[in-house]
Protein backbone atom coordinates (compact mmCIF):
# COMPACT_ATOMS: atom_id res chain seq x y z
CA UNK A 1 0.00 0.00 0.00
CA UNK A 2 1.16 3.44 -1.17
CA UNK A 3 1.62 6.09 1.80
CA UNK A 4 3.56 8.37 0.20
CA UNK A 5 0.58 11.37 -0.43
CA UNK A 6 0.22 10.71 4.07
CA UNK A 7 3.48 13.15 4.19
CA UNK A 8 2.38 16.34 2.57
CA UNK A 9 -1.07 16.24 4.08
CA UNK A 10 0.09 15.79 7.80
CA UNK A 11 2.37 18.80 7.08
CA UNK A 12 -0.43 20.94 5.52
CA UNK A 13 -2.00 19.46 8.82
CA UNK A 14 0.26 20.44 11.34
CA UNK A 15 1.35 23.47 9.82
CA UNK A 16 -3.08 24.81 9.92
CA UNK A 17 -3.24 23.14 13.28
CA UNK A 18 -0.14 25.61 14.66
CA UNK A 19 -1.81 28.66 13.03
CA UNK A 20 -5.08 27.49 14.74
CA UNK A 21 -3.67 27.21 18.30
CA UNK A 22 -1.39 30.03 17.69
CA UNK A 23 -4.53 32.41 17.35
CA UNK A 24 -6.38 31.00 20.08
CA UNK A 25 -3.45 31.55 22.15
CA UNK A 26 -2.99 34.98 21.13
CA UNK A 27 -6.87 35.61 21.54
CA UNK A 28 -7.32 34.21 25.11
CA UNK A 29 -4.70 35.80 26.37
CA UNK A 30 -6.07 39.32 25.07
CA UNK A 31 -2.72 39.73 22.46
CA UNK A 32 -3.40 41.86 19.05
CA UNK A 33 -4.56 39.17 16.17
CA UNK A 34 -2.91 39.31 13.05
CA UNK A 35 -4.41 38.53 9.20
CA UNK A 36 -2.79 36.89 7.01
CA UNK A 37 -0.56 39.68 5.87
CA UNK A 38 0.59 39.65 8.89
CA UNK A 39 -0.67 42.88 9.87
CA UNK A 40 -2.79 43.22 12.89
CA UNK A 41 -6.41 43.02 12.12
CA UNK A 42 -9.23 45.20 13.86
CA UNK A 43 -7.50 48.37 14.61
CA UNK A 44 -8.74 51.70 14.61
CA UNK A 45 -6.50 54.72 13.70
CA UNK A 46 -4.62 55.36 16.39
CA UNK A 47 -3.50 51.67 17.09
CA UNK A 48 -6.49 51.08 20.05
CA UNK A 49 -9.12 48.38 19.00
CA UNK A 50 -12.21 50.00 18.85
CA UNK A 51 -14.09 47.49 21.15
CA UNK A 52 -11.96 48.97 23.75
CA UNK A 53 -13.61 52.29 24.44
CA UNK A 54 -16.95 50.31 25.07
CA UNK A 55 -14.89 47.49 27.61
CA UNK A 56 -13.38 50.48 29.45
CA UNK A 57 -16.78 52.32 29.55
CA UNK A 58 -18.78 48.62 30.48
CA UNK A 59 -15.94 47.82 33.07
CA UNK A 60 -15.93 51.71 34.89
CA UNK A 61 -20.06 51.58 34.78
CA UNK A 62 -19.47 47.97 37.12
CA UNK A 63 -16.77 49.33 39.19
CA UNK A 64 -18.69 52.45 40.60
CA UNK A 65 -21.58 49.66 40.87
CA UNK A 66 -20.06 47.57 42.92
CA UNK A 67 -17.95 50.07 45.12
CA UNK A 68 -21.58 51.73 46.09
CA UNK A 69 -22.72 48.29 46.58
CA UNK A 70 -19.47 47.45 49.05
CA UNK A 71 -20.04 51.21 50.77
CA UNK A 72 -23.40 50.13 51.72
CA UNK A 73 -22.65 46.39 53.26
CA UNK A 74 -19.63 48.19 54.99
CA UNK A 75 -22.80 50.63 56.55
CA UNK A 76 -24.30 47.46 57.55
CA UNK A 77 -22.02 45.28 58.44
CA UNK A 78 -20.55 48.49 60.84
CA UNK A 79 -24.39 48.82 62.52
CA UNK A 80 -24.52 44.97 63.18
CA UNK A 81 -21.23 45.23 64.92
CA UNK A 82 -22.82 47.80 67.11
CA UNK A 83 -26.11 45.98 67.95
CA UNK A 84 -23.93 42.91 68.64
CA UNK A 85 -20.97 45.04 70.60
CA UNK A 86 -23.42 47.55 72.44
CA UNK A 87 -25.24 46.35 75.87
CA UNK A 88 -28.49 45.14 75.30
CA UNK A 89 -30.16 47.85 77.52
CA UNK A 90 -28.55 51.14 75.17
CA UNK A 91 -30.12 49.05 72.61
CA UNK A 92 -33.31 48.37 73.98
CA UNK A 93 -33.83 51.99 74.57
CA UNK A 94 -32.63 52.93 70.81
CA UNK A 95 -35.01 50.68 69.71
CA UNK A 96 -37.61 52.13 71.89
CA UNK A 97 -36.97 55.31 71.02
CA UNK A 98 -37.41 54.83 67.05
CA UNK A 99 -40.86 53.12 68.27
CA UNK A 100 -41.56 56.28 69.61
CA UNK A 101 -41.26 58.38 66.46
Amino acid sequence: MDMGWMVPVGVVAAISARGAFSTWVRAKHGYPLENENGRRSRRSRDGIPPETDRTVTLLTNENERLTGQVSRLEERIAVLERIATDPAERTAREIEALRDR
